[in-house]
């Protein structure tokens, strides 16, 4: 019997701290929507669609493929970027360029973004900084898997 009261009560204790932290954010929240500033930052909502949080500078998002001056990838399709990726999402053919300075150009490029992990590791081996995960691009839902997977055109553009 004394269990049973000893439970109950930590049950009365539990629903008192979860009605007090919900009457506090509901203040806050309140206070936020008719446009008073408060000093606390805590739990606010963000409401997501219309207002977005600030991504961090060394935030990884989507992938882009940089640009040459003359409008080509900067990539020379050396296979680093392949080599040292983890998921083996990133697939790269090479085609030979007429430019002699540039021995080789991607002729197709693609990244599975269904399996990659956003680790970084394509953007450090690269050593023509033609890869970069800068873009703050973090939706990335699709409704087919094939459209997840990211070609020249995707990543240029």
């Amino acid at each position: 019997m004394i269990k049973a009261l000893e439970y109950f009560v930590e049950i009365i204790k539990g629903s008192l701290i979860t009605c007090r932290h919900f009457i506090v954010n509901m203040v806050f929240h309140t206070l936020k929507v008719l446009g008073i500033k408060t000093k606390r930052k805590g739990a606010v909502t963000i409401q997501y669609p219309e207002e977005k949080k600030e991504i961090a500078s060394r935030h990884r998002s989507l992938h882009r493929l940089m640009r040459r001056e003359d409008g080509k990838p900067r990539c020379v399709s050396c296979m680093l970027c392949v080599t040292v990726c983890p998921s083996e999402c990133i697939a790269v053919e090479a085609t030979e360029d007429p430019d002699p300075e540039i021995q080789k150009i991607p002729a197709k490029f693609n990244i599975d973004m269904s399996r990659c992990c956003f680790c970084g590791f394509c953007v450090e081996a690269c050593p023509e900084d033609a890869i970069r995960m800068d873009t703050a691009k973090i939706e990335i839902a699709e409704y087919a898997r094939k459209d997840l997977i990211y070609g020249l055109d995707k990543l240029l553009g």
